[in-house]
């Protein structure tokens, strides 16, 4: 069905790939024709361009979403180049044509909206978050630092607002613009193709979003204590399909709000971090590229780019090689499936840090690459935390022991399961095979001894302070 001579409506979509839910297409479609468009702008992100496991992401999650389109008649615009220019000149085509678009809070987004705005009639709605940016606010109406007020006064505030349906008809212009072929843009890897394990992890798409979150309520209950034990999964699973707008944060919260168990409520409050990180970045854009706080300066860390040993040890890292099962499990888990259990996480960025004195911006970049779930706002926020140097943010003095958590987290399982170098030993032992004297000929020596690298960090950090 078309609508003859109303003007179309174009729908900007970028991390806000679903039908449901959606306030920028039902806008769009109460108005006219609606022309879907995505456009791949690697130079507007520029050192943040999506990584390798997001750009398999992105490639799967717009398939799954011009398929769903195709079966309302619809289809999904590809364009890529500059998002103002190719926007502004699609705008054009289609006679004049409004755009429509879930407002977006990166630097490069909001540089590339406010651009935008000058050229063309653009229409931004707020969808992606429970709140808008900026809605939560202290008595004196400036933003939050610290995370527990914010969370205290967002909660203030649910439910979110109301669930949108899926417009009943998205109908279509009388002719198409022309679009790019998904596969013409190589999002996805190739020689070698190193994506399997997350092929094997995945599924991606609206409907898979929605399916992972029905199976997911069965163990909500569980998630306050399952989330820090690596070998159970405890974890959602959600994140990609949040940072990719494939479900949002609304629709989460409405389906699981009836829960009255300390589980849901932990969970709860990490929706509420991951709005904490937009509201951040809000009031500090170059925060995952720039220390918050001062006197954090480089002569506390060692530099992978001048010194070899420190070179050494951070591909030790990525690669999963330090000699600390827990954290080689979890650099081993990110590589094979784009993702990383949540207690895991702050081990490895923690060891990183103070155990390698390497400074957390490797750490952002490397996450940044191999995350499917990597979000510009929360990767920093959650780097400095552990770091030290944020708005709020662990103490740096505060020196994880990966050996303890990953015994105290029952993390046998997960060892097992991601190096196998050590699946034959049991408890204790496969926590530290080194002390216990069992160690593999095929898995590496710890490349520093915990006691020694606290020992170091604490050392680093005290000159800093001289």
């Amino acid at each position: 069905m078309g609508f003859g001579m109303t003007t179309p409506q174009i729908l900007w979509l970028r991390r806000d790939l679903r039908l449901a839910d959606q306030p920028a297409l039902h806008a769009a479609a109460q108005l006219g024709p609606v022309v879907p468009v995505y456009v791949l702008d690697d130079d507007a992100a520029g050192h943040h361009a999506y990584g390798g496991a997001s750009r398999w992401w992105l490639h799967h999650s717009l398939a799954v979403l011009a398929r769903e389109l195709g079966k309302r008649n619809s289809r999904l615009i590809l364009r890529r180049g500059d998002a103002v220019c190719e926007l502004t000149k699609l705008s054009r085509e289609l006679g004049g044509a409004p755009v429509h678009a879930i407002r977006h809070y990166e630097p490069w987004w909001r540089k590339a909206q406010g651009a935008l705005a000058k050229q063309l009639d653009l229409r931004l709605h707020d969808g992606n978050y429970l709140l808008p940016p900026g809605a939560v606010v202290t008595g004196s109406g400036t933003p939050y630092k610290i995370y527990t007020p914010f969370s205290k006064a967002t909660l203030e505030q649910m439910p979110p607002r109301d669930i949108i349906p899926v417009p009943e008809i998205i109908s279509h212009p009388m002719t198409w613009p022309v679009s790019d072929v998904l596969e013409a843009w190589g999002l996805l890897p190739d020689s070698p193709d190193w994506a399997g394990g997350l092929q094997d992890f995945w599924q991606v798409g609206e409907a898979a979003a929605h399916e992972r979150l029905s199976e997911w309520e069965d163990h909500v209950a569980d998630y306050d204590e399952a989330r820090n034990l690596p070998s159970r999964d405890g974890s959602s699973r959600l994140s990609p399909h949040l940072h990719f707008g494939e479900i949002s944060p609304a629709q989460v919260w409405h389906a699981l709000k009836h829960h009255r168990n300390s589980g849901w409520q932990t969970y709860a409050k990490e929706l509420i971090w991951r709005d904490y990180a937009a509201n951040v970045i809000c009031e500090a854009p170059d925060y995952p590229v720039k220390n918050y706080r001062d006197g954090y300066g480089a002569e506390l860390w060692r530099d992978p780019d001048q010194d070899a040993a420190a070179a050494a040890d951070l591909k030790a890292w990525q690669n999963g090689r330090t000699g600390y099962p827990i954290v080689d499990a979890g650099m081993r888990q990110l590589w094979q499936t784009g993702w990383m259990h949540n207690r895991v996480r702050m081990i490895t960025a923690s060891f990183l840090i103070k155990h390698l004195l390497i400074d957390w911006r490797h750490g952002e970049r490397w996450f940044w690459d191999t995350l499917v779930d990597a979000d510009y706002a929360s990767n920093g926020v959650n780097w400095q935390w552990s770091a030290g140097t944020g708005v709020d943010s662990n103490m740096f003095v505060r020196i994880m022991a990966p050996l303890s958590q990953s015994e105290k987290f029952c993390s046998a399982d997960y060892i097992r399961q991601y190096v196998p170098e050590l699946a034959e030993l049991g408890e204790p032992y496969i926590h530290d095979p080194e002390e216990h004297g069992c160690r593999p000929p095929s898995y590496p020596a710890k490349i520093i001894g915990h006691r020694q690298a606290r020992e170091r960090a604490l050392a680093a950090y005290r000159m800093l302070k001289i």
